[in-house]
């Protein structure tokens, strides 16, 4: 299993929970006291929907999904489905909650399955974007910050299920094995 050799600061712990404040300020003049049924896609979103749900003032129910299509740095270009709702979404709002949008395969699945749930509407909220690497056909409702394509972990965000715990997103600047 590779580690992290070396890595810096990319986005500091105080301008994330700024960030966050903004966007559920967003979130809330969308859905205007209507309730929404925010969905964190595990497992790196957690963090981020943790602080996210704080802040956001609209009646809301919280369920996750967990996918997986990463092997390491890189992603397998397949999606699975490891856990699903415990809640039928039907006639919902539905915010999808993501902790990183790469290349978007994993989201463009999503809003594909979620679709053909029901729901009143469908929206995205993402921590991170990296505009450079999409090839999704969905759009994005709410970013957080857009980077490059560089491997980053913390807030959540991990290499091999390491490093979630780091308060910073952190740019990857060389690997060990």
């Amino acid at each position: 299993m590779p580690t992290v050799k070396r890595m810096e600061t990319l986005i500091a712990a105080s301008s994330i929970q700024k960030r966050i404040a903004e966007l559920a300020t967003m979130i809330d003049e969308q859905y205007r006291g209507e309730s929404v049924t925010v969905v964190g896609v595990l497992k790196g979103s957690f963090i981020f929907l943790a602080d996210l749900i704080r802040q956001i003032k609209s009646p809301i129910e919280v369920e996750f999904i967990g996918v997986s299509s990463y092997e390491g740095t890189s992603s397998s270009g397949q999606v699975r489905i490891t856990h699903d709702l415990g809640k039928n979404v039907s006639e919902k709002n539905l915010l999808l909650v993501e902790d990183i949008i790469d290349s978007g395969l994993t989201i463009d699945y999503l809003l594909d399955i979620f679709a053909l749930r029901g729901p009143k509407s469908l929206r995205v909220c993402t921590l991170l974007s990296k505009p450079e690497a999409h090839s999704m056909q969905h759009k994005l409702d709410y970013v957080g910050f857009e980077i490059d394509k560089d491997f980053v972990i913390g807030y959540g965000l991990d290499l091999d299920g390491q490093y979630r715990q780091l308060p910073d997103i952190m740019k990857v600047l060389e690997l060990e094995d």
